[in-house]
């Protein structure tokens, strides 16, 4: 049988990495230890897999996950083999993580390194606020995260200038950020409508955020 689709770049990638790009949209994760994915990100794996629902770990991080929309829906994958994750055809970057953190929006997350911490925190620096944005996913130590973006990122040096940025278009920032709000609703605009870019994070000082071509829709609050 003859098919560009048997082209070198499509066939399965032989690689030595733990973690591995497939493509640009897939991502290859060589077990040994366990790896904590996004629940429904497997597409394909060989060898002797296991698939565990992965519980909060704490009742005050279950709290977090109750009252709040970061919905983390983590399965354990353990065993011996290979295993493919992706998301909705989302762009895959992963990050090797030197005993530091990141922030991110749980719904960009892809795979990560078990031994790695997380939790449900309070964004840092927003301070009180109603709606969408009070709390972040973080995660932290040494290792792998595997994140997706929807649509090709930019990834904006917070140090050299003040960086505002559209929080459901947010993918990540460093944890040692703490943003500012910035609210431009005002009564002229509302009566016209609105803008559609009431709020705003600020971010300014040594570190990063990454933003994706594309803006979550806020999720809903469910009271689960």
């Amino acid at each position: 049988m003859k098919s560009e689709l048997f082209d070198q770049a499509n066939l399965k990638v032989a690689s030595s990495e733990r973690w591995a790009l497939q493509n640009e949209q897939m991502l290859r994760v060589g077990l040994g230890p366990d790896v904590l994915a996004s629940k429904g990100s497997m597409v394909a794996y060989q060898g002797n897999v296991n698939f565990h629902h992965e519980k909060s770990g704490s009742m005050a991080k279950l709290a977090k996950k109750i009252v709040t929309s970061e919905d983390v829906s983590l399965m354990r994958v353990s065993g011996q083999g290979e295993v493919w994750f992706a998301d909705s055809a989302g762009y895959v970057f992963t990050m090797d993580l030197e005993n530091e953190g990141i922030s991110l929006n749980v719904r960009n997350l892809l795979a990560f390194d078990a031994t790695l911490t997380w939790d449900i925190n309070r964004i840092k620096g927003a301070g009180i606020m109603a709606g969408n944005g009070l709390f972040n996913t973080t995660i932290g130590g040494a290792g792998t995260v595997a994140v997706t973006s929807v649509g090709k990122p930019v990834v904006f040096d917070c140090s050299q200038a003040p960086v505002a940025v559209d929080p459901n278009s947010t993918v990540l920032w460093s944890a040692n950020l703490a943003p500012t709000i910035n609210n431009s609703m005002n009564m002229s605009s509302m009566l016209r409508g609105g803008s559609g870019e009431a709020v705003q994070y600020v971010f300014h000082g040594p570190g990063f955020v990454v933003v994706q071509a594309f803006e979550w829709t806020p999720l809903a609050t469910t009271g689960r």
